[in-house]
């Protein structure tokens, strides 16, 4: 820990023990009937305590992550020995990160693991909240992990005043990917290339991820054929190589329902990790049931296998209503390595409310359910040494 850390946690700590004080003697010199004015700042006073000894403990706790990890620092710095990991590695995404890592540090508490990468998700788009997220990568960096950016070709969120080139938003998405290929955003795929670049560090970059789904988003089949895809995939590879980006790790993510993955495939040139998603939803809607993991992933695996690339399942996870989700988890960790040799990352998908694909909004959140959580312990740590994370025990 470097001393301006030290220093920091320090400084925090004493402003929180102050301002406690004179919290507990105005609350004990004050009537609860004749709040006001003095009330309502003690009150925000204490709000204030509460939130510099949350964020003293978070900051603990990213010290401790960090030295769990001290087995990845040196793999995480090299993006051959990422792509090419002898040991599963594991990560997470949640939607609550943004405002801190607290849910993703209490899933690695509730698993006892801690997760080498973080996943995020980024839209393109001219807006702020689009643009390379250098705050969340140096944290995700900062806490000894690396990030995964799972980025989203949503093309209605440019301006013609800026992309002059660019269709009415209402036709934007018809054949948008050969607007790609063809250039017509380059200035923004340069500004994040050249942020990607002063990064320094190994990225996974999943772009356009379930291209092969017709239904789900813009740059799917309805509206690009595989062959626009494709040349999209290698234009913005391109684009990124021109500005000398070395770090990217490119993930080409398709949807396993929906087949035809030879001809959205861009080419072991332009690939270093086939990925796909892996989520049982069981009855939690009138269009699902419930699917064992062979029946979601193994039946595929083939398939995936086919490209002889790394393969990560970089959204895992069950819903409950339907079936046994422990025995679910159980039965996707039993024997894995020996089922699926190339794989070699999987994520979690830890959404506390996702309603991206059902009428209301569901909890893949498992840190709670000891049923499943205890069957995943005991799974990983029948996993034989060289295929495990060192802090599994």
């Amino acid at each position: 820990m470097s001393v301006f850390k030290k220093f920091s946690r320090l400084f925090y700590v004493i402003i929180a023990l102050v301002l406690g004080y004179f919290v507990v003697y105005g609350l004990a010199a004050i009537s609860k009937r004749s709040k006001g004015p003095i009330g309502a700042l003690l009150e925000n006073a204490s709000d204030l305590v509460q939130s510099l000894e949350h964020r003293v403990i978070l900051e603990e706790r990213e010290v401790l992550r960090e030295d769990k990890l001290t087995w990845f620092e040196n793999q995480r710095k090299n993006k051959d020995s990422l792509i090419n990991s002898k040991i599963i590695l594991f990560g997470a995404s949640d939607d609550s990160q943004r405002e801190s890592y607290e849910n993703i540090f209490k899933l690695e508490d509730s698993l006892a693991l801690t997760f080498p990468i973080i996943h995020i998700y980024k839209a393109w788009g001219e807006k702020p909240e689009h643009k390379f997220p250098e705050n969340e990568i140096d944290a995700i960096y900062r806490i000894g992990s690396i990030p995964m950016i799972t980025w989203e070709p949503w093309l209605n969120k440019f301006t013609q005043e800026n992309f002059p080139k660019i269709d009415e938003v209402d036709q934007r998405d018809k054949h948008g990917m050969t607007t790609i290929a063809n250039g017509y955003y380059d200035s923004f795929l340069k500004e994040w290339a050249n942020d990607v670049k002063k990064v320094e560090h190994p990225v996974y970059l999943r772009l356009g991820h379930e291209m092969n789904d017709p239904y789900r988003y813009p740059w799917g089949p309805q509206n690009s054929d595989p062959s626009e895809y494709i040349d999209a995939w290698k234009h913005v590879h391109d684009v990124f190589d021109k500005e000398g980006v070395k770090n990217v790790i490119w993930v080409w993510s398709p949807h396993l329902a929906y087949g035809k993955f030879k001809e959205y495939y861009p080419g072991d040139e332009y690939v270093d990790v086939v990925a796909t998603g892996a989520l049982n939803y069981g009855t939690s809607t009138g269009w699902s049931k419930w699917w064992s993991f062979k029946q979601i992933f193994g039946n595929f695996y083939k398939d995936l296998a086919f490209f002889n690339k790394p393969i990560m399942i970089a959204e895992f996870g069950s819903l409950k209503p339907g079936g046994n989700r422990a025995e679910w988890f159980g039965d996707a960790f039993h024997d894995f390595h020996e089922k699926y040799p190339l794989v070699n990352t999987i994520v979690f998908f830890h959404y506390s409310n996702d309603g991206t694909t059902t009428y209301k909004s569901v909890s893949w959140y498992i840190r709670e359910d000891e049923e499943v959580t205890n069957e995943i312990k005991k799974q990983l740590k029948s996993w034989d040494a060289k295929i495990k994370q060192p802090d599994i025990q």
